[in-house]
């Protein structure tokens, strides 16, 4: 029925009259804040890939809601999605944030509870910005809302003339949700092939509270017009980087990171550097093979309006394995051996036509050391103040099997959603 009502809406057709009070009246009378949406979802994959089974990439009609409420020295906001999956023919509860905003002086505020975290330049590349991603949901063709996974912390946030510092403490950690061979298949570097659901990622992930925990830092300030900061990380690598020879299972070794970067006016654009060295603690000197390296990251972006309504930005990203020599000594024979530097630039193209309704858009990776490429193309559509349709695609090419985006590129697809505001 949701579907239909979409579709319906889409096509220009005039609800049915209602004989109650709108929605919008109900919702005013509401002792707090409340909104959402209602999104119906679809994609296929664009071609066979024997090691999944399903031909669909997604097929989801989702509700969202949003609720707030502001104190005198507090705001409580609660997010939740319920979404039903065709592809997994389950429904399921999402509780996407729920946390109490304390603001008990000027100078600091306090979030404490579930939260969505994000900092560092990069576009939709990241660097210091270690808080959780879902590259499922980001593969498939949800909503760019969804890479962004919410942890359970504590974020202070203090606020001085010389330098802002957010903190943030997270009791237990949190991994990204990666590949791992449900929906999408990926590269074997154990089998030496392409799997999928029939080989599934086995991962032993740190979880227990307070033991597992995570710290993240931030100082930052804004110097003539040029936004400034230092960042640091003490916690485990987000997806899995290591291996447990004992019983094959992959796990996220310690991980700690230091980084800086710097945001500011650059002719008549927007320039941005950023960098982290990325210390692998359970591998310093670089001869575990079971063990990710420790490595330096670093981008280099900008992004301006080179006509009217359309706006362009690239980036350079290197990341360079460091005791590069002890891991190709330590290397077991028979073993691929990784590059020591990966090199990858993204373009992003943004066109507004039509009062700004019709968004055009498209972003692509491409490594030239990999010889791969991942392209997003996107058209969104806004009908009126509560409708829009999506259509996009998420392309994936590869001269090789195990790079990492040539590994997903049987996992090609192409969706459309339409969705209704309130």
């Amino acid at each position: 029925m949701v579907c239909l009502a979409l579709v319906g809406a889409a096509r220009g057709e005039e609800p049915a009259a209602e004989s109650g009070p709108s929605l919008k009246k109900i919702l005013e009378k509401l002792p707090f804040g409340l909104h959402g949406f209602v999104e119906a979802r679809a994609g296929s994959r664009l071609q066979k890939d024997p090691a999944i089974s399903e031909t669909a990439s997604i097929a989801e009609t989702r509700l969202q809601l949003e609720a707030s409420k502001l104190l005198d020295l507090a705001e409580v906001r609660v997010k939740g999605d319920i979404v039903y999956d065709a592809v997994e023919e389950e429904a399921k509860g999402e509780l996407r944030s729920a946390f109490v905003l304390l603001t008990p002086f000027e100078i600091a505020d306090v979030k404490i509870g579930r939260q969505v975290l994000t900092w560092g330049t990069g576009d939709l590349l990241f660097i210091n910005d270690l808080f959780p991603k879902d590259w499922k949901s980001f593969f498939i063709g949800r909503d760019d809302e969804y890479l962004k996974a919410p942890s359970d912390a504590v974020r202070i946030s203090y606020f001085h003339p010389v330098v802002n510092v957010d903190f943030v403490y997270t009791p237990r950690f949190r991994a990204d949700t990666y590949i791992d061979g449900d929906r999408l298949s990926y590269w074997s570097d154990a089998l030496g092939r392409r799997v999928g659901e029939g080989n599934k990622v086995r991962a032993s992930e740190p979880d227990d509270w307070i033991g597992d925990d995570e710290i993240a830092l931030r100082l930052h300030r804004n110097l003539r017009g040029t936004e400034l900061a230092l960042y640091g990380y003490h916690g485990y690598w987000r997806t899995p980087a290591g291996m447990n020879p004992r019983n094959g299972r992959a796990t996220f070794p310690d991980l700690s990171v230091l980084g800086a970067s710097a945001r500011g006016a650059v002719g008549k654009g927007i320039g941005n550097i950023e960098a982290g060295y990325y210390h692998s603690r359970d591998d310093s000197d670089g001869d575990n093979p079971f063990v990710r390296n420790s490595e330096l990251r670093i981008l280099v972006g900008y992004e301006q309006e080179i006509a009217r309504n359309l706006t362009a930005g690239v980036q350079y990203y290197v990341e360079w394995m460091m005791d590069y020599g002890g891991y190709r000594r330590m290397l077991p024979a028979g073993v691929r051996a990784r590059d020591e530097f990966r090199h990858l630039v993204t373009l992003r193209l943004t066109k507004l036509l039509m009062s700004q309704n019709l968004k055009l858009s498209f972003f692509a990776y491409y490594s030239p050391s990999d010889d791969d490429a991942y392209l997003r193309p996107k058209i969104h559509y806004k009908i009126d103040d509560h409708w829009a349709a999506e259509i996009g695609g998420n392309i994936f090419l590869g001269a090789r099997d195990h790079t990492f985006f040539g590994m997903f590129e049987r996992d090609t697809n192409a969706y459309a959603a339409v969705r209704y505001s309130f």
